[in-house]
């Protein structure tokens, strides 16, 4: 049976298995538990998150202290604070474990000398930072031209696992409503 993360990987790009063992020495395995941080505002973002169980949100919270989502994520997808991890600078947001979960990480380091010394990774990563940019820009052109019904009913088709694991109030919060509203489109 192949290791997860290696199908993920070859859904972009094959590898031999010594090529996946290569990889996969890259990356170590932490476990957390619900209610725990992966990134808080404020910290030097060093790792990459791949989840292999479990559902995270990440957020920021507005000078009034209200939560903003700005995205969920579910195994075998990537999380991190970009921006952070990338430029080395102070985290804006917070990623926080909304269930147990495990994850395999890899370093910054890690990541820059595996795509130095393996060039189908770097592709590797490269496709899948235009799949992020992609769903970026949808969210946001969802977010500035759908109503809040048309944003609930294209959550729910897309992602309806999400309704079974994830509390309403954040649903909403992700949507842009309030709980009250929610609750009138979920009827």
């Amino acid at each position: 049976m192949k290791h997860p993360l290696r199908k993920h990987i070859e859904e972009i790009i094959s590898l031999t298995d010594k090529e996946f063992d290569f990889v996969l020495s890259h990356f170590e395995t932490v476990k957390k538990r619900k209610h725990q941080y992966l990134v808080q505002e404020g910290d030097i973002v060093k790792k990459e998150f791949w989840i292999t169980q479990g559902c995270v949100k990440s957020y920021f919270l507005d000078e009034n202290g209200k939560e903003h989502i700005l995205r969920f994520a579910m195994e075998h997808w990537w999380i991190t604070d970009y921006e952070s991890f990338v430029k080395q600078i102070p985290s804006t947001i917070y990623i926080d474990c909304l269930e147990d979960c495990e994850f395999l990480y890899i370093s910054y380091e890690n990541r820059e000398k595996l795509t130095s010394e393996m060039h189908k990774m770097e592709r590797f990563w490269a496709k899948k930072s235009k799949f992020g940019r992609i769903a970026l820009q949808k969210r946001i052109l969802s977010l500035l031209k759908n109503s809040a019904k048309e944003r609930y009913d294209l959550l729910l088709e897309q992602y309806p696992q999400l309704f079974q694991r994830v509390p309403k109030k954040l649903i909403a919060s992700y949507l842009g409503v309030s709980r009250e509203t929610l609750s009138r489109l979920n009827s």
